[in-house]
């Protein structure tokens, strides 16, 4: 199997791109993500926690959630659970897409 590299409509290009340009999130400070798999979808949202909070150690972090049931407040959003990754390129490589 031939995997792709260019950008397209779901190429890994443009999930890598996405995933650590937090300038072009549509919903900034948040980013969408979503799991496929077999079993369902996993929804999760990534944080600009350095440019939203001034916080770190969260930059690839995929908070388990949605955009519609994530709490208002920092403290509950931080204590929900949690995937923590390196990389935009490990947050790929586990399976969460650009949703």
């Amino acid at each position: 199997m031939i995997v792709p590299t260019t950008a397209g409509p779901e190429g890994p290009a443009r999930h890598l791109l996405f995933l650590s340009t937090p300038a072009l999130w549509p919903c900034w400070p948040f980013l969408p993500v979503v799991r496929r798999t077999a079993g369902g979808e996993d929804l999760g949202l990534l944080f600009d926690a350095p440019g939203a909070a001034g916080l770190t150690g969260y930059r690839a972090t995929v908070f388990r959630t949605s955009l519609f049931t994530r709490p208002a407040r920092l403290d509950q959003f931080l204590a929900l659970p949690q995937e923590v990754f390196d990389t935009a390129a490990e947050v790929f490589a586990a399976g969460w897409r650009v949703d």
